[in-house]
């Protein structure tokens, strides 16, 4: 069976035994009505054992977190294979075969790890199949007040869904539009951000989008204080909270491109904070000025 889905007015489509979607709530709001002709790639999904790597050159191993998963690049002819992990140091528990072009993808994994195997397939590709589309793949955690959206920004563990907590016990009309991973599109005049089927630990998948008034870098802090970035103060906070594929030049190229563009149209803060309302309330005043 396949079902077709659209993120940031991008489709794709995911090809599975009809029993797999039953264990994917989070792409429900995203299906569309929209055919092949206007989609990206599609994610086959294989009841196969996880491939060898035999014969694959190993070209890239991200592994630069403990608690994210590891994922292992290899490159045969013109094919990439993407091997997986729950964490650094766990067993390979799904691999991807993707075409140079990333619209086909055949993806292996153990049948008790579906959902994190479609997941994380369907994300990187996504990113990836994007980035020459003026579309960048965040990881963020994105706060909607008043019809704009504030996206904020750090590392695993700096507190980002924690501040978006404080926001919605600042503000009552304050609404999680996405908690982990959302999508960025840079048009001509404003970035809109829009929610995603990825959402980390929080389920919040929905499909909306807003443009996006301020991004804000935390930093954990004895005390709430706010300053505004400039373009080259903030450009290495965009490039290291966007998915992309570091060793494709040409990929690459085009993430710069649109990370300069959207530096051009949104402002860049930066929130030394404690975890209380107060932080929110201040991030707030400032960036709504």
């Amino acid at each position: 069976m396949k079902k077709y889905y659209k993120v940031a007015e991008h489709v794709f489509a995911l090809d599975a035994a009809t029993e797999i979607f039953a264990l994917l709530p989070n792409y429900a709001p995203f299906l569309t009505d929209e055919n092949a002709d206007n989609c990206l790639f599609t994610v086959r999904v294989h009841d196969e054992p996880i491939p060898s790597t035999e014969g694959w050159e190993n070209v890239y191993t991200d592994q630069s977190d403990e608690d994210m998963p590891r994922i292992e690049m290899y490159k045969q002819g013109e094919e990439w294979l993407f091997c997986v992990s729950v964490y650094r140091d766990s067993a390979v528990e799904c691999a991807m075969r993707c075409s140079a072009d990333w619209r086909r993808v055949e993806l292996y994994m153990r049948p008790e790890s579906a959902r994190f195997a479609i997941d994380n397939a369907a994300m990187l590709v996504y990113a990836f199949a994007t980035a020459d589309k003026a579309t960048l793949l965040f990881h963020s955690s994105v706060t909607m007040l008043d019809g704009k959206a504030y996206m904020f920004l750090g590392h695993s563990g700096t507190g980002k869904s924690t501040h978006s907590q404080q926001w919605k016990a600042a503000f009552e009309r304050a609404e999680l539009l996405n908690d982990d991973n959302p999508a960025v599109r840079v048009m001509d005049h404003q970035v809109i951000v829009y929610g995603s089927p990825w959402s980390g630990k929080t389920p919040c998948y929905k499909n909306a989008q807003a443009p996006v008034q301020a991004l804000v870098q935390l930093v954990q802090a004895p005390e709430n204080k706010i300053e505004r970035l400039r373009m080259s103060q903030a450009y290495p906070y965009i490039l290291a909270s966007v998915s992309g594929l570091k060793i494709m030049p040409e990929m690459m190229d085009r993430l710069f491109e649109s990370i300069a563009k959207l530096l051009e149209i949104s402002p860049v803060y930066r929130l030394e904070c404690l975890p209380n309302p107060d932080a929110a309330r201040l991030c707030a005043q400032t960036c709504s000025l």
